[in-house]
């Protein structure tokens, strides 16, 4: 379906599933504590055609692909939506013993029972990590069977693809928090404004296009960033993995109902590429 099309439905419903990408870790925060996220600037940009559009989030940070399929989907595809984004199996893949058949099952079933002829579906092709993080070649092959799965639902279903992968914009540090795993606010912007370009919505801006120059952080800052990561992010993930605790543990989805944007987000006139 085209963006035209689309905007011109009216009382639509854009339900969001997935972990924290989808989430928005990271993003700007809002007055509830949440964060804002590029699923909520997507809604806030259909919502400038359709005022009537709800809008339901029902991603979880840490969630593998196996939750997402049991909490999220059915009660996603329950919800007869007009669009639907749909991004998982990351989580599992960064595992050392990722059963990546499971992971694809699982993902096949996901989009088998959000694929109806109403809903637009929309799934990624994530960023690349080779060129930002060290150690990250490992995790190609599962991340690549991934991707070859998604386009290939792009033929057998007709999901929309947003290719994240092929942008090298994501390579800046700048595109990425301080955890160097989640989104910064003007990475969350680049995804969304891609995600709208796949729809078919008129440019806003260039979301490939590289930032300014970046002036190189001295050595001796550089590595103490880099300590600072390791004691505040990186050990307490280790730690997680160890005891089998997941960040996202006994945390509700983000909008597990479907609600106005103007009640959903502090700023539902606000452009998807502000």
């Amino acid at each position: 379906m085209d963006f035209t099309t689309l905007s011109a439905r009216q009382g639509k419903l854009m339900v969001s599933v997935g972990d924290s990408f989808t989430e928005g870790m990271c993003d700007d925060t809002l007055p509830d504590g949440t964060f804002r996220g590029w699923a909520d600037r997507v809604a806030e940009r259909l919502a400038q055609d359709d005022p009537q559009l709800r809008y339901a989030n029902l991603a979880v940070r840490g969630k593998l692909i196996g939750q997402i399929e049991r909490d999220q989907v059915p009660l996603a595809a329950s919800m007869d939506a007009d669009v639907i984004t749909l991004a998982g199996g990351l989580n599992d893949v960064l595992r050392p013993r990722c059963d990546i058949e499971l992971v694809e099952a699982k993902l096949r079933s996901c989009l088998e029972q959000l694929a109806t002829e109403k809903a637009t579906v929309v799934m990624f092709l994530p960023t690349d990590p080779r060129r930002r993080m060290r150690g990250s070649q490992r995790l190609m092959p599962n991340t690549h069977r991934l991707m070859k799965l998604v386009e290939g639902f792009a033929e057998t279903h007709g999901v929309v693809v947003v290719d994240l992968f092929s942008a090298r914009v994501f390579d800046d540090p700048r595109l990425w928090a301080e955890d160097r795993l989640h989104l910064s606010p003007e990475g969350h912007r680049r995804v969304a404004e891609a995600v709208l370009q796949a729809l078919g919505a008129e440019e806003g801006f260039d979301w490939r296009a590289g930032l300014p120059p970046a002036r190189p952080a001295p050595w001796f800052r550089a590595r103490r960033q880099d300590l600072r990561w390791i004691r505040i992010y990186l050990l307490p993930w280790i730690g997680r993995r160890l005891t089998g605790k997941s960040s996202g543990d006994g945390r509700p989805a983000k909008r597990p109902e479907p609600t106005l944007v103007a009640d959903a987000t502090s700023n539902p006139a606000a452009d998807a590429t502000s």
